[in-house]
This record gives structure tokens, C-alpha cells and sequence, in this order.
């Protein structure tokens, strides 16, 4: 059973009591032993709530009441519905996907006609979109061959394109997986690396391995790297090869150079799949060398089954103070730009 929507006048639609008391709505719940976790450790979910919508949120037993401005309060009664239906299949609800499903219900009221499921399933959980950019990248990775996601850290760029290769695996959609990188250190000088190859290049590539393991069992994992159905492998590896059926992923694409991403996106072979992800504000190639992610996106503009997701800070699902320092950052590259360090 679903959780209901009471009112004075008992009036059904649906299945679910609905009406409201002024600015009151009062959700009716069936399952007292999921409250806990849909309303969070001492009410912290329902207090988010309150905060982001401007609304009181009052736990009663199995009953909310929800006292506000009434579109306020419509979109907390979906935010729960929502997420106690996640809760219904096993899913964990915790702040983060409290603030995703806030996010998602109010850009979703606003365009009332995106509709479809953008869920990706792969072998150990399944991923939502928590956000209206997310849920437009979710939906360009299923219908287009090749997807470029840029914008700012924590948005979720790379997590989501690692769970769609996953699914897509699992599928039976391609025959394997390749995660690749640029070696371009990050503003510092590492210095000579020891061990082999795959020693020397997995600092580059971590942050795709914790995707992945989050995706799929370790031992899946570990049989993959072992038979060659999913390969990790820097930028430079990728020279002279043609990768059919494969879901090929490129991060951190702002440190590519426009050869490099020519290269690179020229690898595409039959009954493949590319996305290609970076955020253009954090290059960190030789000064005066233009960002090949920046110069693909606009040479391949309006290319048909080709599709540009560009995320902005309102995406970030991080903690959310990543957003404040995004913000931070972003006003003082402003105030001290010169024209010389603009693309």
C-alpha cells in the first residue's frame, strides 16, 4: 500500500485522500518501520525539508502535517511520497538524496511534461537523477552515441556516465568498457613514479576505479580488468586503435588538447558509445593551449547524435559546501581574470 493524503472531507483521488486545510497537508503513512529512515536521524531530512521549502514539517506518529505556502507544501507531500516509495523498494535515503529529490521535484513542477524513467540499474543499486541537468545527461547517454558533460566539480558527471557503461554491460548493449584519463598532473610536479605501467598510471585513473567498484562486485570488477571487458587506460594508450561495441569514457577532458580529443573521439568504432566529461574552468595544461574539450564542444555543436549536457553549480550533489566554494572560487576568478587568461 501507498501512503495517503487525509483531509476533513474524506474525498478519494486515486486511492489517496487529498485535499488541503488552507495551507495544510497531512501525509498518512502504512509503514511505521520506514519512517525512521524517511524522516532521518533526529527529523534531519524533515528539518532539510523545512529549510528548502520555507514550510513546517510536523512528524505525528505515522502522519506530517505540512503548513505553508500551498505550492510549497505540494512539492514537500511529492519529496516524501517519493522518497518513501524508494525507501518501499530498499533503496538508502540519506541528506544528499533528500536535497536530489528537492531539486528534482521542484525542476519537474516547472516542466510539468518531461516524463520517462531515467533510472540506471546496474549491478548493485540503482542511481536516480537529482537533478534536472542529471536527468537530461541520464537521458542523452540512451539515445545519443556520443555525450559531452562539462561543468563544475560534484555535479556527478563521471559517477553517472561510469553507472550507464555498467548498465550498459550488463545488458548486453556493448562487450566492454574503457575508462580512460589524461596523465596531466593537477598543478603539482609528481616526479618520477615507480612500479609498472599499471602502477605509474593509477593515481591518474582513481578516481574511475571508485566509480566503478561502487558499481559493480569487486569480483566482477576484478575479472573484467583480468579478461579484458573492462580496461583502464591513460589518453596516450588510445592511439591507433578502433573500439566497437564498447562504452568508452574519457574524464577529465579539459586537460586534452585539441589533437588529443581529435584523437581521441576518432577512436569510435561500430556500436559504440563515448562520453567525454571535464569542467572548462579547471585546465591545467601549458599556458596559451587551448582545451580540447572546450574545442570539440564547439566544432561538434548541433552534430546529429551528438548531444552537449552542460551542468552549472545548482547541480552539485555533493556536501553542500562544495557548492559555496565553487561560488567562491568562481567570484575571484572574476575579480582577478585578465584577457590574456581567458578561452
Amino acid at each position: 500500500m501507498s501512503p495517503v493524503l487525509q483531509a476533513d472531507d474524506d474525498t478519494l483521488e486515486g486511492g489517496r485522500r487529498a485535499v488541503a486545510k488552507e495551507d495544510t497537508l497531512i501525509l498518512a503513512f502504512d509503514d511505521n518501520r520506514l519512517l525512521a529512515e524517511l524522516f532521518g536521524e533526529h527529523d534531519e531530512h524533515l528539518a532539510l525539508i523545512e529549510e528548502r521549502l520555507g514550510i513546517e514539517v510536523t512528524p505525528r506518529g505515522n502522519r506530517v502535517a505540512l503548513h505553508g505556502p500551498a505550492a510549497a507544501a505540494e512539492t514537500a507531500r511529492q519529496v516524501l511520497l517519493a522518497l518513501f516509495e524508494k525507501l518501499r523498494r530498499g533503496a538508502r535515503v540519506d541528506l544528499g538524496e533528500v536535497e536530489g529529490q528537492l531539486r528534482l521535484t521542484r525542476s519537474r513542477l516547472q516542466a510539468p511534461d518531461v516524463a520517462g524513467d531515467f533510472s540506471i540499474r546496474t549491478k548493485r543499486k540503482v542511481i536516480n537523477p537529482r537533478s534536472a541537468t542529471q536527468r537530461a545527461y541520464m537521458a542523452a547517454m540512451k539515445s545519443h552515441e556520443l555525450v559531452f558533460g562539462s561543468g563544475p566539480a560534484g555535479t556527478g558527471k563521471t559517477y553517472l556516465a561510469v553507472a550507464a557503461a555498467a548498465a550498459a554491460l550488463a545488458a548486453g548493449e556493448v562487450d566492454r568498457i574503457i575508462l580512460s584519463r589524461p596523465a596531466v598532473e593537477a598543478g603539482e610536479r609528481l616526479g618520477f613514479l615507480p612500479g609498472d605501467m599499471k602502477e605509474k598510471v593509477d593515481p591518474y585513473l582513481r578516481p574511475l576505479y571508485d566509480a566503478l567498484y561502487d558499481m559493480l562486485p569487486a569480483n566482477l570488477v576484478a575479472r573484467g580488468m583480468t579478461d579484458g571487458t573492462i580496461e583502464i587506460a591513460p589518453l596516450a594508450f588510445m592511439r591507433g586503435r578502433t573500439l566497437q561495441r564498447a562504452f568508452i569514457i574519457l574524464d577529465e577532458a579539459q586537460n586534452t588538447t585539441p589533437q588529443q580529443m581529435k584523437m581521441f573521439l576518432t577512436r569510435l568504432g561500430e556500436r559504440g558509445r563515448m562520453v567525454v566529461t571535464g569542467d572548462p574552468t579547471q585546465v591545467d595544461l601549458p599556458r596559451g593551449v587551448r582545451s580540447g574539450l572546450v574545442d570539440a564542444i564547439g566544432l561538434l555543436e548541433g552534430v546529429e547524435g551528438i548531444a552537449h549536457v552542460k551542468f552549472s553549480r545548482s547541480d552539485i550533489v555533493r556536501h553542500p559546501l562544495v557548492m559555496r566554494i565553487v561560488d567562491a572560487y568562481d567570484r575571484d576568478s572574476r575579480s582577478t581574470s585578465r584577457p590574456e587568461d581567458q578561452d
